[in-house]
């Protein structure tokens, strides 16, 4: 299955999500639809991924655990210490278990939204960036200059916003997990190797 029925979801969303966590949801989705559209992408895949990414934000340590092992999930150190960083990988899960949705793409897209992975797809970049760069983050220079970004090259913009979200966890004395090391260091090379941006064509409506 690659779509959820979106009230029964929004309805989900409503009674397990804080009213700030469901609009910003709801902004996910529109953007990941946005850069979907540019970069001709599965529109459909981006809506479901992007609705769906932060079903696990607000599980408690110990369900997030146990839903990671339960589904033998591998967790290292940094995962164990820090449960949070696994809303993503569990909300997979739900999206599965909770909604049918089995579409490979899409569950990808909601496992990798926060820490990214290397050679991710381009639906998992536009979910991932759309999560970060969402109007509701703010309006400051950087987020614009990442906006713009998004919109003209996914691999940049990808080790880009890596590179933004790293500073913040070294400013905040908080632990890196070396997937998003990786992830930013994997997109780094693929788009240096792949030259200057190039304007996306225009998707036809």
């Amino acid at each position: 299955m690659i779509a959820a029925d979106r009230q029964q979801v929004v309805a989900w969303l409503t009674e397990n999500l804080p009213k700030p966590r469901l609009a910003h949801v709801m902004r996910v989705e529109q953007m990941s639809v946005a850069l979907a559209q540019r970069h001709g992408l599965d529109q459909g895949k981006a809506a479901t991924a992007g609705l769906l990414h932060d079903t696990a934000k607000y599980f408690d340590s110990q369900r997030l655990l146990s839903l990671a092992r339960s589904d033998r999930l591998e967790l290292d150190d940094v995962l164990r210490h820090n449960p949070r960083l696994l809303h993503a990988d569990v909300g997979a899960i739900v999206a599965r278990d909770e909604f049918g949705i089995t579409d490979p793409d899409i569950l990808q897209a909601i496992a990798n939204h926060t820490l990214g992975r290397p050679a991710m797809d381009d639906l998992s970049c536009a979910v991932f960036l759309a999560d970060g760069l969402e109007p509701g983050r703010g309006k400051t220079a950087e987020l614009e200059k990442l906006r713009h970004m998004s919109q003209q090259n996914l691999h940049t913009a990808v080790w880009m916003a890596c590179n933004r979200t790293i500073r913040h966890l070294i400013d905040k004395n908080q632990p890196i997990h070396p997937r998003a090391i990786a992830t930013r260091n994997w997109f780094l090379k693929s788009a240096k190797a792949r030259g200057p941006s190039r304007q996306p064509p225009v998707q036809c409506r």
